[in-house]
């Protein structure tokens, strides 16, 4: 009898371990059925797909696949146009114990290079895509990264962000007449380190950056960028954006705003702001040349009448509404900045 208990003692470890070996098994294969699957999508979609022979791993905790040396390349005359992304390697994980959440990871270098753009590589401590299995009525991701850092090829110049966290929805269909907006995003990061050998207003750090927003009216299927943003603009469309905050130097910003396209297919709309430390702000823009030193002063003499009285120890700060129209950001119609003109490609 004891022999017996003892059997079975040995035999339901055993088991369980077996049973789980054939889940890693099946869900690995699903994931490398997947990975065939999209990847035969984008060749469809007249996309050139490469990549080093598979391989699966993660057990115990995890199904993964393992896609070295991959290659993505579209040419023509249509959306996206020209790119040419090559990574050393990416994994695709999903947890066994949460298989409805697939986890992208890069796991090398990343060359991304866009039309005539130079060719820039992704490197990061940690980089990070997930996003859902189940089907629903959104696509969604969440990105991640950690040290992530942008550099040239050549060496010219590299942004770095100590911290990055992105996620994003956008509706797989939004009539018109529907209220829901067809996106919403929110985006925060720290420790941003601008290229060098610019002479950056506010400095080259900025200690942090977020924002948060809605993308309203329909996203149109056209594929001309041009004519996107047309039928975006014919079709009421409007960027809210919900917060922005950042800190830059002696700049403390908070703001919303809600922004559109002019006939000009030019950005405007209006917006509050909560400006803190504007009086070195301005005088730094003026010295930069950023802004003239006349809108500079003008400005500060619109700003202190509006924010009053403050301790002298502290930053000066301030609410107000601004305006962005035909280009020229105003304040209180006083113009800040002229803005450059953007100049839609047709592809």
């Amino acid at each position: 009898m004891r022999r017996r208990y003892w059997v079975i003692a040995v035999a339901i470890p055993l088991l369980l371990v077996a049973a789980e070996v054939v889940y890693w098994r099946i869900a690995a294969e699903q994931l490398r059925t997947g990975y065939r699957d999209w990847a035969a999508d984008r060749v469809a979609e007249g996309w050139q797909v490469g990549s080093g022979p598979l391989s699966i791993g993660g057990w115990p905790r995890a199904a993964t696949v393992t896609v070295p040396n991959l290659t993505l390349r579209h040419a023509g005359p249509t959306v996206p146009g020209d790119v040419n992304v090559a990574s050393a390697g990416i994994t695709l994980s999903v947890s066994l114990f949460d298989p409805y959440t697939l986890h992208l990871l890069l796991t090398g270098p990343m060359h991304v290079r866009v039309g005539d753009m130079p060719d820039v590589i992704v490197t990061g401590d940690e980089t990070s895509v997930s996003m859902p299995l189940q089907q629903t009525d959104a696509l969604s991701g969440v990105l991640f990264a950690r040290n992530l850092r942008l550099e040239a090829a050549t060496g010219a110049w590299h942004v770095t962000i100590g911290l990055l966290n992105a996620d994003a929805s956008v509706a797989a269909a939004t009539p018109a007449h529907q209220p829901q907006p067809a996106a919403t995003f929110s985006i925060s990061s720290e420790a941003i380190a601008l290229p060098a050998g610019i002479k950056w207003p506010l400095g080259p750090n900025i200690s942090s950056l977020s924002m948060d927003g809605r993308l309203h009216g329909p996203l149109p299927g056209v594929r001309d960028i041009k004519r996107s943003a047309e039928a975006w603009r014919d079709g009421g469309g409007s960027l809210e954006i919900t917060h922005l905050a950042t800190g830059w130097g002696p700049l403390g910003l908070t703001a919303s705003a809600t922004l559109a396209l002019d006939d000009q297919l030019q950005p405007m709309g209006s917006g509050n702001a909560r400006i803190v430390g504007y009086a070195d702000t301005l005088d730094r823009l003026a010295a930069a040349g950023t802004l003239t030193k006349s809108a500079a002063t003008a400005a500060k003499a619109v700003l202190s009448l509006m924010a009053g009285t403050s301790d002298a120890d502290e930053p000066s700060s301030v609410d107000v509404p601004l305006t962005l129209q035909y280009r020229t950001l105003s304040m209180r119609q006083i113009p800040l900045l002229r803005l450059p003109e953007v100049d839609w490609p047709v592809r």
